[in-house]
Parts: structure tokens; C-alpha cells; sequence
């Protein structure tokens, strides 16, 4: 399965070229051209009948939240800071691999045993943990591992079933996106089709703004793989998204407020067809689209997501019914994008 070889794959933000190469397998027979840039962004163009010519840009970041190596104490253990947005809390006892070598290690901290009462209602602040390759010493552990180097999550992916077909894996934010546009690519189209795999999204869209501003594209389409919390609560609250409710359509995040005629399509088209979606709360998160949007005179831009649960955490969990559903809605929704008025 492509989403299990995408999510395996080590891209912790700024070190993406082990997922750029998968995915440069999967879409090279599929594309007229495709390039990397300075940044290195995966840009592959599938060029169109030549009905219209509107260029559509479709992005996906290939990176994801992990850590970095910052220092290397005296007996072997090793320091780091996280890279992207990580909740302290999920950390502890967590495997990893480090570097290209992909050196095992697992994050540690003061056992419980030697905590002060206050210190157990407390959660461990990440400058207080540390990752234990079982080196015995600071010289030992430079033999394996640098400063700087990258670490990520090691979580196989594993197929869990039952009725919403669900999967567990490491970085479905984006590696979700991302094999959604390669599906995508297999279509075909009236214009020119500019597929975007980006960079560093995950520490401040960097890759995107580059990208859009180089491909200058017409109207845009970010995927992604967004927050699901609807696990039970407490209190009453509307989830973010629903596991298997569909693929989900921003109004507004943090960074982007959608093109509303852009959700529209979306949405009515998801009615016509039959195929299941929802509205992704309003206001939360940020995404590709945030850069992309606001790239030379500004261009029209909306949000695909498919929803899972525990993003920006070491496993996720998503529905492939809802991953489907997300190639579905695009390809019908792209198939209408050239009859689309654009001008305000």
C-alpha cells in the first residue's frame, strides 16, 4: 500500500528526501516533467488537454513534526528540541530512529520512583528528557549520531480494520495529502495540472510560498491531514472533524480564509455526487494554503483534508473509507474547476 511506504518514509521538516523519493517513483510515469527546487519542493507538472487554460496547483506537504539532536551528554544520552509543533505530553518512552543511519533510540526521563510528589501531577517539560541510544559515553554516542541530526517517530503501519477500515501509522499529516495528489495524477484534465509536494509546512508553510510563487497558479487546492477529536468528552463540544464522516472542507483556519467559491464547488459537488464530506471547524490549525494564498496578486484557495485522530503525535489514525472519499470529491471537483468564475 502506498500510504503504508509514505508513511514509513523519514521527512521530519527540512530533511524530506527519503518521502520526495517515493513519491518521484510513484508519479514519474504519471507526469510530463517534474522538478525539484532550491528548497526542495517536488513540483510535477501532467499537462491538459488545452480546453482551458487556468493553471491548478494541488499541494501536499511531505514533511512532519519530529526532533533534532541539539546536545550530547557526558554518558551517551542525547538532547534535541522538537521540530513542528509536539505536545510534550506524547513524548515519553517513545521509540525513534536518528539520522540516515537510523540509529534506535528511546526517549527517557526520571522514573517515576525519584519523582517528587508535585513533580507527578506535573507534566515533563521536553528539556528535561532525553533519547538513550545505549551508548556509555559522550564519545560513543558521536561514533552514531551528530548535532543537528533529525529524529523520527519509528511506528510501523499497521491495517487495525473494522467497519470504518481504519489504519495506524506515523505522519498521516500529510503523508494523507500526499497520496491523495498521486492518485490525483492519474486523472486527466482540460489544463495544466501542477502537483506540489512541499516542504517544511510544519514550521511555517515555507515550501508552499515558494512553490505557488514559481507556478503563479490560477486557483489553488491544499490537501491535508487534519485534527479529528471525536473521541468521547466530558462536555457536549462539536469535534473538529469526524473519523469516517468524509473528507473534510476548511471555511477558515489560522492561516487561510477559503475562497468561498471554491467551498461551494466543493461542497455541491460532494452533494451531486454522493459523496460523504463535512466542515472542518472553523479557526483551527493552518495549512499549506495559508503561503499559497497570498502569493503574487493573491490566489483562490481552499483546504481538502482527510480527519485523524492524534496528528502531530508519534501514531495516527486514519479511515480509508475517508481517504477515498477525498480522491473522489477532488476528481470530480477538478473535472468543474475550468468552468469556474473566477473573476470578483
Amino acid at each position: 500500500m502506498l500510504l503504508k511506504e509514505l508513511s514509513e518514509a523519514f521527512g521530519v521538516s527540512g530533511h524530506e528526501g527519503a518521502v520526495r523519493r517515493v513519491i518521484v517513483d510513484a508519479i514519474k510515469d504519471l507526469v510530463d516533467e517534474h522538478r525539484v527546487d532550491a528548497l526542495g519542493n517536488l513540483i510535477a507538472l501532467k499537462k491538459g488537454s488545452g480546453e482551458s487554460k487556468r493553471k491548478v496547483m494541488v499541494a501536499a506537504h511531505m514533511d512532519e513534526v519530529g526532533l533534532m539532536i541539539v546536545y550530547v551528554e557526558r554518558e551517551g544520552s542525547l538532547r534535541f528540541r522538537p521540530v513542528g509543533g509536539i505536545d510534550d505530553r506524547v513524548l515519553l518512552s517513545k521509540k525513534v530512529l536518528i539520522g540516515d543511519n537510523k540509529v534506535p533510540g528511546v526517549i527517557g526521563v526520571k522514573p517515576i520512583h525519584l519523582l517528587e510528589p508535585k513533580q507527578r501531577n506535573q507534566v515533563m517539560r521536553v528539556e528535561e528528557m532525553s533519547i538513550d541510544i545505549g551508548a556509555a559515553s559522550k564519545d560513543e554516542a558521536e561514533h552514531s549520531v551528530k548535532l543537528g541530526d533529525y529524529a523520527a517517530f519509528d511506528v510501523p503501519f499497521t491495517e487495525l480494520g473494522g467497519t470504518l477500515r481504519t489504519v495506524k501509522g506515523k505522519a498521516f499529516d500529510d503523508r494523507a495529502g500526499c497520496a491523495v495528489l498521486i492518485e490525483l495524477l492519474r486523472g486527466s484534465y482540460p489544463f495544466d495540472l501542477y502537483a506540489a509536494f512541499t516542504v517544511q509546512e510544519e514550521v511555517g508553510m515555507r515550501g508552499a510560498q515558494v512553490a505557488a510563487y514559481s507556478i503563479a497558479p490560477d486557483v489553488a487546492f491544499a490537501l491535508e491531514g487534519t485534527i479529528c477529536d471525536d473521541l468521547p468528552k466530558k462536555r457536549d463540544v462539536s469535534p473538529t472533524t469526524t473519523l469516517g464522516a468524509g473528507p473534510a472542507i476548511t471555511v477558515m483556519d489560522r492561516s487561510v480564509i477559503a475562497d468561498p467559491r471554491l467551498v461551494n464547488l466543493l461542497a455541491e459537488t460532494a452533494q451531486k455526487n454522493g459523496i460523504p464530506y463535512q466542515f472542518k471547524q472553523p479557526g483551527i490549525g493552518g495549512t499549506d494554503a495559508g503561503a499559497i494564498h497570498l502569493s503574487r496578486q493573491g490566489v483562490p484557495s481552499v483546504v481538502v483534508a482527510v480527519p485523524s485522530r492524534y496528528i502531530h503525535a508519534p501514531v495516527c489514525v486514519l479511515s480509508l473509507d475517508d481517504l477515498d472519499n477525498a480522491v473522489r470529491l477532488m476528481r470530480e471537483t477538478l473535472a468543474q474547476v475550468q468552468g469556474l468564475d473566477l473573476d470578483r
